[in-house]
């Protein structure tokens, strides 16, 4: 009898993009599929260490999962499980914990589990993590997170994640193509584009991100991308200026900026200042007016003052950006952020978030609302929320409408009326772009 195998996931885009690859390797061995709450034979828990607490989610979610079969093997894989394995180890329920390199050997290694109960850890050096799995997530979207690029060599000082996944390395711009092909086999009409360090593609390859850029744009059946984040410094004139005449890369980019202050940036270790961010930004707005840009922001950084808060709220307020994704910082092992001085209170690190979060809802109203009346193309999900269906346009603006299963992963084109009072736009239908 076959056994059963359900997933967990928490963290980015590029988490969701390798659970779906492993799934799929493990049904190909003969794994059954089941939902969390179905009680599975093997529960697998793909782990995030970007934010806080997250030895505090592992532990719910396992406690979550005994609680659906006491008697499953859980095996825990991602960024925490690489960067604290005996932590997971110690965790009451768990069978294995597996490092960036040994997660995606998962159906090899269940056979190493000790039927005992004692935890078993793969967990090889960092550095020995060398090689570049691609993969993408099919199923649980109407979109495909597809990954191009993994590791990361930046070390920013308040990030684990060059400890957690490695160096930078990816496939050529010919095997990438490939498996973009296989995700337009499946009938999915956009990609999103994934990685740690998007722009850093084709290191060691002799390519670059703008390489691939260009190419993706010839895959028959995929009928949009989206760049899920790209550095500021990697995010090129030649890139914008093709995304702004491309007929599948979407008007949207998401784009990292940490602080306003130049001072704090310098203490980030980041590789740019705030002009050349406002540059971007700029020439994006001058090819795109109607691009979506989202914005990453850190407050209560080790020495900002009150003053570098307000020198990044001012510079986010006047900068023409859509939303943005705001973080308390917290303190990470084993970077060099720790050891700064003038550590701000945890308290005033949240209210300074409060403060952005508040600015982010105001840019995301003003951006919708200069898009009221114009014409778009929505691509419809096949989620269903009581009677109601939602899709995001082009350049990322959430619609919704009654639900009309005609109109899942189907591209709509349609006219913006109102926001109503969910934050969403309600369109008024002016076609359907049907697929075959």
């Amino acid at each position: 009898m076959s056994q059963s195998v359900a997933f967990y996931t928490l963290g980015c885009k590029l988490n969701f993009s390798e659970t779906s690859t492993i799934t799929r390797q493990m049904e190909t061995h003969g794994f059954v599929r089941k939902d969390f709450q179905q009680g599975a034979d093997i529960y697998v828990i793909n782990t995030c260490s970007v934010t806080d607490h997250a030895d505090k989610k592992c532990r719910k979610v396992v406690k979550e999962a005994l609680k659906y079969n006491a008697a499953a093997k859980v095996v825990v894989i991602g960024c925490y499980a690489q960067l604290k394995p005996q932590e997971i180890a110690s965790i009451s329920g768990v069978s294995m914990v597996l490092g960036a390199a040994e997660k995606f050997n998962l159906v090899e290694n269940l056979a190493k589990i000790d039927e005992e109960g004692n935890p078993l850890v793969l967990n090889k050096n960092i550095k020995e993590t060398n090689v570049f799995v691609p993969g993408f997530s099919f199923g649980e979207r109407t979109r495909s997170f597809m990954k191009v690029q993994d590791g990361c060599d930046y070390f920013c000082s308040f990030c684990t994640i060059p400890l957690a996944r490695g160096k930078s390395r990816s496939q050529t711009v010919a095997e990438t193509i490939k498996v973009a092909k296989e995700v337009a086999a499946t009938g999915i009409k956009e990609i999103v584009l994934t990685g740690v360090n998007l722009g850093d593609f084709g290191v060691g390859h002799g390519e670059t991100f703008y390489d691939l850029v260009k190419e993706l744009d010839n895959v028959d059946g995929i009928e949009r991308y989206r760049i899920s984040s790209i550095e500021p410094n990697l995010l090129t004139d030649d890139i914008i200026r093709f995304v702004a005449q491309s007929k599948k890369f979407v008007p949207h980019f998401h784009i990292p900026l940490q602080s306003g202050s130049d001072d704090i940036l310098k203490l980030m270790r980041r590789k740019y200042q705030r002009d050349l961010y406002v540059n971007r930004v700029n020439t994006i707005k001058s090819l795109m007016p109607h691009c979506c840009i989202g914005v990453d922001v850190i407050v209560g950084f080790p020495q900002e003052t009150e003053e570098a808060f307000l020198e990044t709220y001012n510079f986010l307020n006047e900068l023409d950006v859509s939303y943005l994704h705001v973080f308390p910082y917290s303190e990470r092992p084993n970077t060099t952020a720790r050891k700064l001085e003038g550590s701000v209170p945890v308290k005033t690190r949240m209210e300074r978030a409060k403060m952005l979060r508040i600015l982010s809802e105001k840019k995301r109203h003003k951006f919708y609302t200069d898009n009221l009346g114009k014409t778009f193309t929505v691509l419809y999900e096949a989620e269903e929320d009581n009677g109601t269906m939602y899709g995001f346009t082009d350049n990322y603006i959430k619609i919704e409408t009654p639900y009309d299963p005609l109109l899942v992963n189907e591209l709509v084109k349609v006219q913006l009326l109102e926001i109503n009072e969910n934050m969403n736009v309600i369109p008024l239908e002016l076609s359907t772009c049907l697929h075959n």
